[in-house]
């Protein structure tokens, strides 16, 4: 089907979906570019298809739209030649590695996080109230795709943290008080707790840390962010495998 109207309902639609709040009323956001479009296929999440280019898609909707539609709906520079409207996923929370981030404003910090998960095997992300929106387009494109290979949750940090604390070693990360990786045994329920770039872990969330980790460095660098610590500290923890 094409569409050659910026007025036309659907692009109106699409355009919306840009803000967070019609995002989470309508359960649905986009992604943009052939391989994050591949990525949510394969995910079985894509609802409809938006492109510049006469292609068609076995049972998914397909619309053709001008330039200056696609110009409309994206939030990129150089706009995209395809479009994919997803639907959000209802996940089922399983035991196992946990990975709590606690108020994580930087979208590009959370996107290099969710990528260093996949990596290192941690498969259930918790987020924080507070933390930005996982659907907002800069941290979809800074997963590279990975955003469909990890399950994602939102939760009250303190309350969850109280739920899980008797079955789970909840690790944190403390410059002066923490610990080397390499160090420790981590067993086979744990959860590893990133704070956010300007205040770390909150009072509310470090009371429930059974231990602190820590990033050996040079003095001349006072500390490094989130999106780095977290992924050193994933790859150090999956690189040991000292599970009891």
């Amino acid at each position: 089907m094409k569409i050659e109207s910026l007025k036309n309902d659907r692009v109106k639609k699409w355009v919306r979906l840009k803000d967070k709040k019609e995002r989470d009323k309508t359960g649905t956001f986009l992604v943009e570019g052939d391989h994050l479009v591949t990525e949510a296929k394969k995910k079985g999440v894509v609802l409809e298809i938006i492109t510049t280019e006469d292609i068609k898609e076995a049972r998914i909707p397909t619309f053709q739209v001008t330039k200056e539609i696609m110009k409309k709906i994206t939030e990129q520079v150089t706009p995209s030649n395809i479009i994919a409207v997803c639907k959000k996923t209802e996940e089922t929370f399983m035991p196992g590695p946990l990975l709590v981030l606690d108020d994580i404003q930087d979208p590009g910090n959370l996107g290099t996080i969710i990528r260093s998960a996949v990596a290192f095997g941690f498969e259930e992300i918790i987020l924080s109230e507070k933390t930005v929106d996982v659907y907002n387009p800069k941290v979809i494109r800074s997963t590279e795709g990975m955003l469909f290979h990890v399950k994602i949750f939102r939760e009250n940090l303190p309350e969850f943290l109280e739920k899980i604390h008797d079955e789970y070693l909840i690790f944190g990360t403390d410059v002066q008080d923490g610990v080397l990786v390499e160090d420790s045994i981590i067993p086979t329920q744990f959860a590893l707790i990133i704070g956010s770039e300007g205040q770390g872990i909150s009072k509310e969330v470090r009371k429930y840390c059974d231990k602190f980790f820590y990033i050996p460095m040079k003095d001349v660098c006072e500390s490094l962010n989130a999106g780095v610590s977290a992924s050193i500290l994933m790859y150090e923890i999956s690189k040991g495998k000292k599970y009891e």
